[in-house]
């Protein structure tokens, strides 16, 4: 049994439905297929929920922004509607009849049911197809086997509890394909929780651990893991072969081949994670995996825009010690940031971070309490990863350079034009 995983892109119309069924039909495999929100649903979601949490007039629009949108996939892919349009109404009735009262306090709790419902969609829709093909295959709700706490948008896997669920679910009594969600999981009152932005890889590699798969793949528009982003590199290659641990280090700086935790609990039970291309899959693309032998890679370099960064100094000018710093991670917690670059010295703390307007503000207006704080928005982080002078001197070449950092294997610049 293998767990394949198909992203928004791969489904985004009725012919990428069509071409996910033929890549699982190929494969002469029983499989998990984890599917996430179709195109940029998850977007169309969020506007939908601000909309909704803010009390928008478009609200209505936007709801039928999404309707129309999966209508157009749906017509694509069905000649008797019948059963397909009964289930999706119950789903588009549900959503107008969530926002239709009013918000609760909590921004985090509204954003995982509201947004949720991208993925439910899309599998019920994928679900219905492959099993109109005369498939042997099954839609499952993730929510009621994947258990989490109540940590919304971020969502700690119980995965005692999960293993037992999961295992129930994804039993195969005369099933060859199951169908559901990446993204999203339930808590034990059956609340909609979410694992992050872009989680579905974690769920697929959630439950190939639990289910013992013999490997994960996931489905992308591009070849396999490329040293570089294609759409910003006109000269990159294909990485055939990477360890676990070198995953690791690039999904942590920023590269968005795979979720960062997808890696570990595959890892654990030493699975093998593909990644291939749905647009031409007979491509062998990448593998990652342990080898018993070192890997030559080339140079890998990662581009993270709309950063800012922070430099925090003391105003009674004390040591920048390890109680000062569980307080300043305390506080970026607090506002669910991720802290992309860090750097100490004796009496400042420089960090880099996404720029989220919407939270800026607030947040420079508290760590000012107690520290003079200077910024620079809008500027880069340029990650490059088994570096050499020609490569460090073609990315940043004359860029104003704020923070430099370099190891043995990786250089880091946070940079403006």
């Amino acid at each position: 049994m293998k767990v394949f995983k198909f992203g928004g892109a791969s489904v985004k119309n009725a012919e990428g439905v069509r071409n996910l069924y033929n890549i699982v039909r190929s494969q002469n495999e029983k499989l998990v297929i984890v599917v996430s929100a179709m195109g940029k649903v998850t977007n169309a979601l969020e506007d939908v929920l601000n909309s909704f949490f803010n009390r928008k007039p478009d609200l209505d629009a936007n709801i039928q922004t999404i309707v129309d949108y999966h209508e157009g996939i749906v017509s694509g892919l069905f000649s008797d509607r019948t059963d397909i349009d009964a289930k999706l109404e119950l789903l588009y009735s549900e959503l107008r009849e969530i926002t239709r009262h009013k918000p609760s306090l909590s921004y985090d709790y509204e954003y995982d049911r509201i947004v949720s419902f991208g993925e439910i969609i899309s599998t019920t829709i994928v679900a219905a197809f492959i099993k109109s093909q005369g498939e042997k295959a099954e839609f499952v709700d993730i929510r009621s086997s994947l258990k989490t706490d109540d940590n919304y948008r971020e969502g700690n896997v119980n995965m005692e509890l999960s293993n037992q669920l999961i295992c129930e679910a994804f039993n195969f009594d005369g099933v060859d394909y199951y169908i559901t969600q990446g993204f999203i999981a339930g808590t034990i009152t059956n609340q909609t929780t979410t694992l992050g932005r872009e989680g579905s890889d974690y769920t697929a590699a959630i439950l190939a651990n639990l289910l013992n798969a013999e490997s994960v793949v996931i489905w992308k528009d591009v070849p396999g893991v490329m040293n570089a982003d294609p759409k910003r590199y006109a000269e990159v290659v294909v990485i055939p072969k990477l360890s676990y641990k070198e995953a690791i280090e690039l999904s942590y700086c920023g590269a968005s081949v795979i979720h960062p935790k997808t890696v570990k609990p595959l890892q654990n039970k030493k699975i093998p994670l593909c990644v291939k291309s749905f647009v031409d899959p007979t491509q062998e693309g990448s593998i990652i995996n342990e080898f018993s032998f070192k890997l030559e890679l080339p140079p890998v370099y990662i581009n993270k825009a709309n950063q800012v960064l922070l430099t925090l100094t003391p105003r009674d000018f004390s040591f920048i010690a390890e109680e000062k710093l569980s307080k300043i991670f305390a506080i970026l917690a607090s506002y669910r940031l991720k802290v992309s670059l860090i750097q100490t010295s004796a009496i400042s703390f420089s960090l880099c971070i996404d720029h989220n307007p919407a939270i800026f503000k607030n947040l420079v207006t508290e760590l000012q309490d107690e520290y003079e704080v200077l910024y620079n928005t809008d500027v880069e982080l340029i990650t490059i990863r088994h570096y050499t002078k020609e490569i460090v001197d073609k990315l940043v070449g004359e860029k104003l350079v704020f923070v430099e950092q370099r190891n043995r294997l990786t250089a880091r610049f946070v940079v403006s034009e």
